[in-house]
């Protein structure tokens, strides 16, 4: 195993990043399009919160929630 600790401090990831946070992106993804860790921890930062974004929005239309007219920075 690569010695990661220039780059992950006690509870912050890579750049100040939270780790409990990249494992809750990981596993949202994970459980929903079935891709293997590898390829999701692959992923930049952007990228990843990106395809939390589209699941999210999947979901939404699934589950048919009405839009949110005050949701100004159109996170959902």
């Amino acid at each position: 195993m690569r010695d990661r600790s220039k780059f992950f401090g006690r509870d912050k990831g890579i750049a100040g990043y939270p780790v409990k946070r990249i494992y809750e992106e990981a596993a949202f993804i994970a459980y929903y399009f079935h891709w293997s860790h590898d390829e999701i921890m692959s992923m930049e930062h952007r990228e990843r919160r990106k395809w939390c974004e589209e699941i999210s929005k999947i979901n939404r239309k699934l589950n048919s929630e009405p839009e949110n007219v005050f949701d100004v920075f159109n996170k959902r």
